[in-house]
């Protein structure tokens, strides 16, 4: 079974940083795309970053271009969010998300079948 575990939230000072990651298990990254979603308090599933298995290509929300960073540990299987000047509107449930990558890099979370289960990042003001 496909299965993502997200990891690293937690409570941070405006300003700070945090490192989320993403461990897969049941599948090679290799042919997907992985996806990092934000899901802020009352408000829809993000798209903020997505990467490609195959050949580690990016792209961003525009609204976390250059803040954060999407990377990807192929040989540990695990998919890194650093997000840095964190602000307090980046609060929310972060989510990574997985699914065949086809040449398309999708920030939409229809495109996705397999999630995670959700780490949760507090930003205070």
């Amino acid at each position: 079974d496909v299965q993502l575990q997200a990891s690293g939230g937690g409570l941070v000072q405006a300003g700070g940083s945090l490192k989320l990651s993403c461990a897969a298990s049941g599948f090679r990254l290799v042919g997907y795309a992985i996806g990092w979603f934000h899901q802020a308090p009352g408000k829809e599933r993000e798209g903020i970053a997505v990467i490609s298995g195959d050949d580690g290509t990016t792209r961003y929300a525009d609204s976390v271009k250059g803040r954060f960073t999407i990377s990807i540990d192929n040989a540990k299987k695990t998919v890194h969010l650093q997000m840095n000047s964190l602000q307090p509107e980046d609060t929310g449930v972060y989510y990574c998300a997985a699914d065949y990558y086809g040449g398309i890099l999708s920030l939409r979370a229809p495109f996705y079948e397999h999630w995670g289960q959700g780490t949760l990042v507090t930003v205070s003001s």
